[in-house]
């Protein structure tokens, strides 16, 4: 069995919810593909078995249904060509890769132009299947097209709406007539005056429409295109038949609505234009994600420093870096010592001291000094290439609350094509008898105003705006369906170390003399034990001066025995002391008590004598007090999960306000203890570190990992918290709950919308424009709606 392949298709040509509705419709019914569509995006997500059916057969399906598929055109400079024999090579070989659509390689000007499926191909790949030939190639500065699809998109559709506009103003003036009885010149009621002004926007502004009906109609499809060109269709030939009736009779005053085709075709672009712009700021959180990335990069090469663009450093490339400029791309510091602010990945507001060998993240910030580093990972692999393809494929997904929206959509154009027609007819039988005018008008009207654009949009604008502005607070949806899950947790299991705590331990407590602090330190020097180094870090931060130590041995489950210069060191347990006749009986009680609090007590004995006692622990993070709060006080049940024993894990869960504590539990049986939780008819979340806790962070409902934002958290997690802050977890279900009321709200007033509008059209209480501007106006109050998100207090 063949493993399966996932690509990401930029589609073009979508209208309403209709389309994408059709086009995920066919492609799942395809051997071997499953489909997501996203009329917001334009995008369609794709997983398909290459044995079962190949990625031009989806390509193929989707331009037969009448759309396109988005490629992207870029210019490369290829070095190292000496004749045409090699230009013919490298255009042959690019013309063969899966998802390259043309390419033309220049020998003259040594370039190649290459027209590529961005969801199959890419310019790294190019350019490494251009290098495996045994040339060179790079980007051309500004090669790219200097404007994306959808900025060419709204820029077309603004010209062609000044277009309409001007050709419709004077149309716009003969509704005064109409409505308040004005004087206006004869010219502008002169029919063919009104059809040389109306034919441009029929069949050349408008032309768009019969298009898109046609390709949907061919195929067995309907959306917004059908609506559209039906309706201005009819007013716009039942005026033309008018004016032929005034030929030959000049005292015919004709019934003219060549305004009403004209004015909703403008009043249609309009609310188009306005959606179109308006859906551009949805994606304002990927725009702020890809300013973070720098832009060039200082490498070292045969001893000089060279100014590059960062998309052509190489991993093993050595860079420096100086006080001031962002850190290109991830890697290790080889030379020097700085500290960086990494609060763009972490959300850790103090800088981070960075020694030799201390791992940079590409895209922070170096603070003050100059550091020598080598470059680990480049493009797509670094940390925050990974944060921005995470939140762009939540941006795409579909959460299921979108399902019931894209069924009725693909029902919905049919049945409203069925009620106008029945509209026109009762009118014209029933209501007012062989009045064809005002039967048409009605049945336009219906037509018009039963756009289901608003229903389309309900959705996915919400969960573009929602998974953005929760990743701009360090919050990552790896899909729309986990942001919709998450509002629904009743219960949340809190990993202890590493999640509740800082997962290093740290000394709290010494009781001894200053000499006692040098020696227990200088004989902690020679061990690799985790409560050796918090020791030692202690003791640097008092800026004690270490001795050496001239015999040094570790008792594994007792301590460790020291001898510096004249003085012989114990530091360990009772039995330890006990073994070496040291009386301890006056620190009894106080070891009694730092056991009770749950840290990690060693006696001090110097030259057969105990001097003092040091207790260590694995301390609370600063807001875990807090952030369980907030989860209590939004009705979740909370859990500790620990491998630590009861009397430890109960002291902990003590500190941070945890009622419920799951002790003594190996990293296999973790998972287990989830399962137990959801058996109880629950809804669980699981929040570790994204690694040793993954077998449980999968089997939750929503498994939270709490990390860096690495590749190893990110794919072990539903939601990635960035950083170890855990106020984003509250934070994370707060803004669940508000992309969901968005939606709901949404998805209200698109449905509210239709049921009564429909109604009131038919009933003649409606005009065609009015009912094109309302129908305009309610996809753009969606997407308005949706907007809020980006300012809703989590």
């Amino acid at each position: 069995m063949s493993e399966e392949k996932h690509t990401t298709l930029g589609v073009t040509g979508m209208t309403c919810a209709a389309c994408s509705s059709r086009i995920e419709k066919v492609l799942n019914k395809m051997d071997g593909v499953e489909a997501q569509v996203n009329l917001t995006t334009e995008k369609a997500n794709v997983e398909y078995d290459p044995e079962k059916t190949s990625f031009e057969d989806i390509t193929a399906k989707i331009e037969k249904l009448g759309y396109g598929v988005q490629t992207e055109k870029t210019e490369f400079d290829v070095m190292g060509m000496t004749c045409a024999s090699c230009s013919n090579r490298i255009e042959k070989v690019l013309n063969k890769q899966n998802g390259v659509k043309v390419a033309n390689v220049n020998l003259a000007t040594e370039s190649a132009s290459i027209e590529y499926n961005p969801g199959l191909m890419n310019v790294d790949a190019i350019i490494d299947k251009i290098q495996k030939l045994g040339y060179d190639a790079k980007v051309k500065e500004d090669s790219k097209e200097n404007k994306s699809h959808k900025e060419k998109q709204v820029q077309l559709m603004k010209r062609k709406l000044v277009i309409s506009a001007i050709l419709s103003a004077p149309l716009l003036v003969t509704m005064l007539v109409h409505l308040f009885g004005m004087e206006i010149p004869a010219i502008f009621m002169n029919p063919w005056f009104q059809f040389l002004l109306a034919t441009p926007v029929q069949f050349i502004i408008g032309w768009q429409f019969y298009v898109g009906a046609y390709k949907n109609l061919r195929t067995g499809g309907a959306n917004m295109d059908v609506l559209v060109a039906l309706g201005t269709s009819a007013a716009y030939f039942y005026s033309l038949y008018e004016a032929f009736k005034t030929i030959g009779n000049p005292e015919y005053m004709p019934h003219l609505y060549f305004e009403t085709s004209a004015i909703l075709i403008t009043l249609i672009l309009f609310g188009k234009y306005l959606e179109t712009s308006a859906k551009s700021q949805t994606t304002l959180a990927i725009s702020k994600l890809l300013n973070l990335q720098a832009k060039e990069a200082r490498v070292l090469r045969d001893g000089e420093e060279v100014m590059i663009p960062v998309e052509d450093v190489a991993v093993g490339d050595y860079l420096l870096v100086k006080p001031g400029e962002k850190i290109p791309v991830d890697g290790i510091v080889k030379k020097g010592r700085t500290s960086v602010d990494e609060s763009m990945i972490t959300g850790e507001s103090i800088p981070i001291e960075k020694n030799v060998d201390a791992t940079v993240i590409g895209s922070t910030l170096n603070k003050n000094g100059s550091i020598q580093m080598e470059a680990t990972k480049v493009g797509k692999d670094t940390a925050l290439a990974s944060i921005i393809k995470v939140v762009e494929d939540a941006q795409g997904s579909k959460a299921p609350i979108q399902r019931l929206a894209d069924v009725i959509s693909g029902y919905f154009v049919p049945i409203v094509v069925g009620f106008a027609i029945i509209t026109f007819i009762i009118w014209i039988t029933l209501v007012q008898p062989g009045n064809f005018e005002m039967a048409l008008v009605t049945a336009i009207a219906v037509l018009v105003i039963a756009c289901p654009c608003a229903l389309g949009l309900a959705t996915p604008t919400s969960i573009m705006v929602g998974t953005g502005r929760a990743a701009e607070n360090g919050i990552l949806f790896k899909g729309g369906e986990h942001l919709e899950r998450t509002h629904e947790l009743e219960a949340i299991i809190l990993d202890k170390t590493g999640t509740i705590t800082k997962g290093k331990p740290e000394v709290t407590e010494f009781e001894g003399d200053q000499e006692t602090l040098q020696l227990l330190a200088s004989a902690e020097k020679g061990s690799e034990h985790p409560l050796a180094e918090a020791i030692v870090a202690y003791t640097t931060e008092k800026d004690i001066e270490l001795k050496d130590v001239d015999d040094f041995s570790a008792i594994p489950g007792h301590g460790i025995e020291a001898t510096i210069s004249t003085s012989h060191i114990l530091v360990g347990n009772r039995k330890l002391m006990h073994d070496h006749q040291i009386d301890i009986e006056i620190a009894e009680q106080q070891l009694v008590d730092f056991e009770t609090d749950g840290k990690t007590a060693m006696l001090i004995a110097i030259n057969g004598e105990y001097r003092g006692i040091v207790a260590v622990a694995d301390t609370i993070k600063d807001t875990a007090i807090d952030a369980i709060k907030e989860l209590k006080e939004l009705g979740l049940e909370v859990i500790m999960l620990t491998g630590d024993n009861e009397r430890t894990a109960n002291s902990i869960a003590k500190q941070v306000g945890i009622d419920q504590v799951i002790a003594q539990v190996l990293p296999g049986e973790k998972a287990e203890k989830v399962k137990e939780i959801q058996l109880q008819g629950k809804k669980v979340a699981m929040v570790g570190d994204g690694v040793n806790d993954a077998p449980a962070l999968a089997i939750a409902d929503i498994g939270i990992a709490i990390g860096t934002g690495t590749e190893v958290a990110i794919e072990a997690a539903d939601v990635t918290i960035l950083g170890g802050e855990l106020l984003l977890i509250p934070q994370a279900i707060k803004m669940s709950k508000a992309t969901i009321k968005n939606i709901r709200q949404n998805l209200f007033w698109a449905f509210a919308y239709n049921s009564a509008g429909i109604p009131i059209a038919a009933f003649g209480l409606l005009a065609p424009w009015i009912a094109g501007a309302a129908m305009a106006f309610s996809s753009v109050s969606v997407v308005t709606n949706s907007l809020r998100l980006k300012r809703v207090k989590i």
